[in-house]
């Protein structure tokens, strides 16, 4: 269990610290939200979670496999719906290393497709991800 906190600092901004660590993070509505968009806003932190998230459970269950993902990358593209506000689609684009064999990759992708943050969001968001075998 992991303990966090949230100070709302004014503006539409917060503060939020990771306690453990006390490492901080600062978030902002977004404009098209009555925000300035000055950073993260927390639908765009969800997203960035998701591809964190991918990144990290493929380096967890294949390190111990030998796999080397040093300088793997990605990009998220979220998409907002309305009625309920909500974040609607969530577009993946991930680079991996080129010379993984084709179970190698079927393994990162699987791993992809399970990793908790994706197994945590509403059923309805679409999720689409793109792999590029291209370090």
């Amino acid at each position: 269990m992991v303990k966090m906190k949230a100070l709302y600092q004014g503006s539409k901004h917060c503060l939020l610290t990771h306690l453990p660590s006390q490492s901080e993070i600062q978030t902002d509505a977004p404009k098209d939200n009555h925000g300035k968009g000055e950073c993260f806003s927390p639908t765009d932190m969800t997203a960035a979670s998701l591809l964190s998230c991918i990144l990290t459970t493929m380096a967890i269950k294949t390190e111990p496999l030998g796999y080397k993902l040093d300088g793997i990358h990605g990009t998220v593209e979220k998409i907002m719906i309305a009625d309920p506000r909500r974040i609607g689609e969530l577009r993946l684009e991930i680079h991996l290393p080129k010379n993984l064999t084709s179970d190698q990759r079927l393994n990162l992708e699987n791993i992809a497709a399970g990793c908790p943050v994706k197994e945590s969001l509403h059923p309805d968001t679409l999720i689409s991800s793109t792999y590029f075998y291209d370090l």
